[in-house]
């Protein structure tokens, strides 16, 4: 029985509108059936949507991290290679 009907959830739209590659939000995360589809969703299928929409960010804020640190270890090699640690001017 669902109990959740007393309180309305609201959209997690953020009035972006945009998607990206993948076909989500790139404001609120929703897939484009989550977005038009939300006024017909039951209060358990919204808050399953909003779950999602967090672990959809949660992982979006991980690639980020991930790919800075691949980008800061290239530029450390790089610099490393440009030292030249072999010759000693004695």
């Amino acid at each position: 029985m669902e109990q959740l009907g007393f309180f309305e959830i609201p959209s997690p739209c953020l009035g972006v509108c945009k998607t990206d590659n993948r076909g989500y939000c790139l404001g609120c995360l929703r897939s484009r059936d989550e977005r038009f589809h939300w006024q017909q969703l039951t209060d358990v299928q919204k808050l399953e949507v909003i779950r999602l929409c967090k672990r959809r960010r949660r992982n979006r804020q991980l690639a980020i991290l991930k790919a800075r640190k691949e980008q800061i270890k290239q530029q450390r090699d790089e610099m490393n290679g440009q030292l030249n640690f072999g010759d000693d001017p004695e």
